[in-house]
Parts: structure tokens; C-alpha cells; sequence
């Protein structure tokens, strides 16, 4: 993503289910204005999500998604209709769109259940109204536009369906409803507290040191995510920021004659940072502050004591919110297993997922160690929190575990005081 968009992270996520053929590609074509979505009367034709960001007004960024028909068959179909009920994890709003001329269904209605149970906000539209006979679609398949916008304006707005729910009359082909489709989409916007990435940790014109490793993984030419945003929160702070290599931290301290309010490190280079800055500075991770940010950082803390009950065979998950390419010496596939191997001087089963590949049955599992979710909206990050507790598995982060390893977590948490006294139990 360019620097100069919002991550995807941070987007309110839109979803498009429904049956094949209801029409959801060629939907999210007329919301987006553009052809993103493969379009055709042949069933099955989207067989992996497809996304799209965009600006929608007043709700602001957004990622609109177009999944694979949920009543899809065979193996293949199976797969494609988990696929979709995966994107439902970090659905924000839900579109479930519905063919106008069959009307609700089997799966429409087993969609609408996943919708209360998961407790996302969802909107249902009957497409295809331009082939309604309300709209003037006769045997010759002759309409008037302008009076088959007349003839359903009142249902656009008021009709509800047989099973009781407000229903919207669209046409992607005419053009029918979907202006309303955005406006009601965007008067959806679901309600959340205004969250800061570095809430209590830091006042105007404070100094704060980013010590940012440029390793293999970085990609050529930028930053990597979490720094890019924490830079960000640190301007709208009024915060001075210096970023540095760890080779040259001591160098700089040193030369800068100022004490920084707050060091921030990549959590792979802890050992060697904590060794360079002083006690009395406060020092924390990148990972650690999307731990708090994104998911539930006392949870994590509470997570990473499994690590002294591992045993020889324990399966242990390791996952990531991305999909970048694995380099030789990958943190999550390489780094991670081995650390965690000389930390407890067992073989454990090591796990990996990557992406929206996250498991739905963890029970398996003795720990999962997830990194810090830039990558993620805060939707999905909580649905897989909420997955470990509710199945009793523990579930930690990147940072974390590298702090514990490293025998630096008490100091790691010292900017969080009420997590850092979970230590001491």
C-alpha cells in the first residue's frame, strides 16, 4: 500500500455475500464505479474474494470485498464457501445481496443467522430489479427506466421482505438504488472509540527514538507499516521523532545530549537496544504497541507463561496477518522456532498460518504466537483472540515473546504500569 493511503488495517471492511449469480460482482462494480470484479452468467465465476479500497463519503476509507457464492458445490466449492465466511471475521458492514427475481433462500436466511451470531451490521438488497414486473420487465423484456424507478421508489425505501427485514431495490444494470446503496452504507458506519496507537505514553514535544533495523524483509525504498503509522501518531502527538539503526543507536544517544521521553525498537533488535539505552528510559516494541492497539495487550502479556510449560511435540501456531514473501531468515518461520527452542530447550511442532489463513479449531494447540496485526483491521484481530480464550488456548505476540526470551519483558512493559503488574502474580 502507498504511503500516502490509509492501510487496510485501518478501513471499515464491506462485504458482498449471497448465492451465485445473485449478482455481488457486478454489484460492487456499480458501488465502486469501476470493473474490479469478473462478471458473467456462468455460476461460480468469483472463486477467491476480490477487494477493492476506496473512498466512500461520509463514512470515509473503505475496503469493499466481492466473495464467492455461499450455496457454491464440490470440493472446491466447500473451500470457496469458507473462504467466504472467513471474510465475514473481518466484516465490518455486510451487504447480503439477493437475487430480486428468486427472493430469499435457504442460504440466505443461514447467512442473516451468521450475521446476529457474529453481531455484524448488515444491509439486505434484492438485485436484479430491473427484471421485476414491477419495473415494467414484460414477456418482450422492453422497460421504461423512468417509470420502473417510479413504479419501485416507494418499495427502495419502505418494502420489507417476508422474513420481516428492510430490503433495498437495486439494479446495477440501470442504475436503480445505488446511490442509496452508498449513502445508507455509509450512515452504517459502525460506532468506535477513537483509539491512539500511543495513548498515555507520550505529550507534546516529547523526543521519541524509532530504532527501525533495515533488514531483508524491509521492502526496498520504505518503512515497514507499524513504523509508518507510529511516525504518523507521533506527529499528531507534536512529537520529535529520530529514526535509527540499531548499529548506530549508541552513537546517536550519545550525540543528541537530549533524554528521549520513549524508545521504540523493533522487537528483533530488544536484546542489543536494551543493552545501549539507559534504565531510566522507557523502552517498548513496535509489536508490542499493535498488541495493545489492535487486540488485548493483557491478554497477550498472560499468554507468553505457556512458554514454560512446553514439551517435546507441543504444537505451537505461529501466525501472521500478512503475506509478504519469506526470506531466508523470516522472523515468523525461522527466527521465531529458533529462539524458542534454545529458550526452552525443547522440539515442539511448529504451525504457520499467513494472511486470512487463521484456524478456526485451536484446540491442538499449546500457544499461538501471532505478530502484531498491522496488517489486520481490529475486527478480525479480536475475532482471533476471541477464538483462542473462548477454546482455552493461550495466545501471545511477536514482541512479547521476544522480551520474555530476552529476560526484558518487565522493562518492555514499563510504559504500561497496569500490564506490567501482571508480572508480579
Amino acid at each position: 500500500m502507498a504511503l500516502n493511503q490509509t492501510p487496510a488495517g485501518e478501513r471499515v471492511h464491506i462485504g458482498f455475500f449471497g448465492r451465485r449469480n445473485a449478482g455481488k460482482s457486478s454489484l460492487m462494480n456499480a458501488v465502486t464505479g469501476q470493473e474490479l470484479a469478473v462478471v458473467s452468467e456462468v455460476k461460480g465465476t468469483t472463486t477467491d474474494p476480490v477487494s477493492k479500497t476506496m473512498e466512500l463519503l461520509p463514512l470515509g476509507p473503505v475496503m469493499v470485498i466481492d466473495t464467492p457464492g455461499i450455496d457454491d458445490e464440490g470440493e472446491l466449492g466447500d473451500l470457496r464457501v469458507r473462504k467466504s465466511r472467513q471474510v465475514l471475521n473481518k466484516t465490518d458492514i455486510a451487504v447480503l445481496v439477493v437475487d430480486g427475481t428468486v427472493g430469499e433462500t435457504k442460504e440466505d436466511m443461514e447467512l442473516l443467522a451468521l450475521f446476529h451470531e457474529k453481531q455484524v451490521p448488515y444491509l439486505v438488497v434484492y438485485h436484479k430489479a430491473d427484471l421485476l414486473p414491477e419495473a415494467g420487465a414484460g414477456k418482450s423484456g422492453e422497460r421504461n427506466k423512468e417509470k420502473s424507478e417510479q413504479a419501485l421508489a416507494g418499495k427502495v425505501l419502505e418494502e420489507k421482505s417476508e422474513n420481516s427485514h428492510p430490503v433495498l431495490y437495486v439494479s446495477s444494470k440501470t442504475g436503480l438504488g445505488i446511490e442509496d446503496l452508498k449513502n445508507r452504507l455509509a450512515a452504517m458506519k459502525p460506532f468506535k472509540e477513537e483509539k491512539d496507537l500511543l495513548e498515555g505514553l507520550v505529550r507534546p514535544g516529547d523526543l521519541v527514538v524509532l530504532v527501525t533495523p533495515i533488514d531483508k524483509a524491509a521492502p526496498k525504498g520504505r518503512l515497514i507499516l507499524p513504523q509508518q503509522q507510529t511516525i504518523r501518531a507521533l506527529l499528531d502527538h507534536g512529537c520529535v521523532s529520530m529514526a535509527v539503526r540499531e548499529t548506530e543507536l549508541e552513537h546517536m544517544l550519545k550525540k543528541i545530549g537530549q533524554r528521549p521521553a520513549l524508545v521504540i525498537t523493533d522487537s528483533q533488535a530488544f536484546s542489543m537496544v536494551s543493552s545501549i539505552v539507559p534504565k531510566d528510559i522507557p523502552l517498548t516494541s513496535f509489536s508490542i504497541l499493535f498488541a495493545r492497539y489492535k487486540g488485548d495487550l493483557r491478554q497477550a502479556v498472560a499468554g507468553v507463561k505457556a512458554l514454560e510449560r512446553i514439551q517435546d511435540g507441543d504444537k505451537i501456531l505461529i501466525s501472521e496477518g500478512c503475506t509478504h514473501h519469506r526470506q531466508c531468515n523470516d522472523i515468523g518461520t525461522v527466527k521465531l522456532p529458533g529462539w524458542i527452542r534454545s529458550y526452552t530447550g525443547r522440539e515442539p511442532e511448529f504451525v504457520y498460518t499467513s494472511g486470512t489463513g487463521f484456524q478456526e479449531d485451536l484446540k491442538a494447540f499449546r500457544v499461538i504466537v501471532h505478530c502484531g496485526a498491522c496488517m489486520l483491521n481490529e475486527r478480525e484481530m479480536k475475532y482471533r483472540l476471541a477464538c483462542a480464550r473462548d477454546q482455552g488456548v493461550d495466545i501471545t505476540n511477536y514482541g512479547i515473546v521476544l522480551a520474555h526470551i530476552h529476560g526484558i519483558l518487565k522493562r518492555s512493559l514499563g510504559p504500561f504500569p497496569d500490564i506490567e503488574a501482571l508480572l508480579e502474580d
